[in-house]
């Protein structure tokens, strides 16, 4: 689905941080056909675009700080950041980075929710954000995995104005009628050293062989493939590159 406009509070964007860059660009190059085009000034420090028959898909960029965690980051739409980041630090957020111009890109800030899990707000200058959504090969879902699932609904309403489900064990999220996320609770399965954090979901036609190929390409497999237990719901996988940052995938196609 081509993207004409995203709705502030919505995901527009994801980006992974990475300590190796060209790693990255061959390793989702060859597992999902993206194509990558590295941003030549020197201000914006490598910052790489994944495109998919010429449209944006995702970004890689080096580690800011080698403490810094290589993962997948989410960024929401906001029409005025500097409310949008107010208002999430009233509500309980830890802002790490004030808004900050991008050149004339856009404007970019960096926070954790109350929980711990960290993501940006971006407003628009000349970059919207996804080009393309929910087509195979691109991005279609987020998952927050966090202890305080009740504390973690509650800010994301109340700075977004987030629907919620009222499934009890994966309450789903979204605005204006269009879920587009779910929040799990981490259980034992997860170290008690692990923070709460957001994963990006791309949709793929088979999840299995996805998974597979990122194996063989040096990634790995985390969790499944597995059907999900609810009707008609998807099957999915949770993967993790060479340089061991997670990201999901899924098929609306079944095994079972």
């Amino acid at each position: 689905m081509k993207v004409t406009e995203i709705s502030p509070g919505s995901p527009c964007w994801t980006q992974l941080s990475t300590s190796d860059v060209e790693a990255a660009k061959k390793f989702y190059g060859q597992l999902f056909g993206w194509t990558a085009e590295t941003d030549p000034r020197p201000e914006v420090g490598g910052y790489t675009t994944f495109q998919l028959d010429g449209a944006p898909v995702a970004a890689v960029a080096p580690l800011m700080d080698p403490r810094q965690p290589i993962r997948w980051m989410l960024s929401f739409e906001s029409k005025d950041i500097d409310a949008t980041t107010a208002a999430a630090k009233k509500a309980g957020a830890q802002v790490w980075m004030e808004p900050m111009d991008v050149l004339d890109i856009g404007r970019w800030s960096l926070l954790s929710d109350p929980t711990g899990a960290a993501f940006s707000l971006w407003q628009a200058g000349k970059f919207a954000g996804f080009g393309v959504v929910e087509e195979p090969n691109t991005f279609a879902w987020i998952d927050l995995a966090t202890r305080d699932r009740a504390g973690a609904l509650k800010f994301y309403r109340d700075v977004f104005g987030w629907e919620v489900t009222d499934d009890p064990t994966y309450p789903q999220v979204g605005l204006n009628g269009k879920q587009f996320g779910g929040v799990m609770d981490m259980g034992a399965d997860f170290p008690d050293e692990m923070p709460a954090h957001w994963n990006p979901f791309f949709l793929v036609t088979d999840v299995d062989a996805v998974a597979e190929k990122a194996k063989q390409l040096g990634g790995g497999i985390l969790h499944g493939p597995e059907d999900t237990p609810m009707e008609h719901g998807p099957r999915i996988a949770v993967l993790h590159d060479g340089q061991s940052a997670p990201f999901g995938i899924f098929s609306t196609q079944r095994k079972s």
